[in-house]
């Protein structure tokens, strides 16, 4: 049987994306991270809400977006748990998501007066304990 796992999630007002999406965004690196593995058991909303001290129709909106997107499965009656790794869109869709990711993080990093090398350095290190060897394919 699965036991609950808590979400060590950290939100902040202050951070220009929405409460939903840094939700999101925190369940996405956990996973991808491996602090949430295969078959772990997300808390109920109304847990994480209170956890969070949040609505909990936002922790119901991002734990749906989350399941829609593949990175969750729903079980009728026991919960929300995460999915085993596989390749969650098309590769066009990738290809889309990484163009658009990648001319947000450019537009924002561009004034800060750092040297090409000195942002791959971070962006690795960032990135490096999420992808490891597999190069983010998560594939079935």
């Amino acid at each position: 049987m699965s036991r609950t796992v808590p979400l060590m999630l950290q939100l902040s007002a202050a951070d220009p994306r929405t409460i939903t999406r840094q939700i999101t965004d925190g369940i996405r690196r956990q996973i991808a991270g491996g602090q949430l593995e295969a078959g772990d058991q997300l808390p109920s909303v109304r847990g994480l809400a209170k956890q969070l001290t949040v609505n909990p129709n936002t922790i119901s909106k991002a734990y749906g977006e989350l399941a829609s997107e593949g990175w969750l499965d729903s079980r009728q009656g026991l919960g929300l748990f995460v999915a085993e790794a596989r390749q969650r869109y098309s590769d066009a869709e990738r290809e889309r998501r990484l163009d658009r990711a990648i001319d947000t993080f450019a537009a924002e990093v561009i004034g800060l007066d750092y040297t090409t090398a000195e942002v791959l350095e971070r962006l690795e290190r960032e990135l490096a304990p999420m992808l490891g060897g597999n190069q983010g394919k998560r594939t079935a």
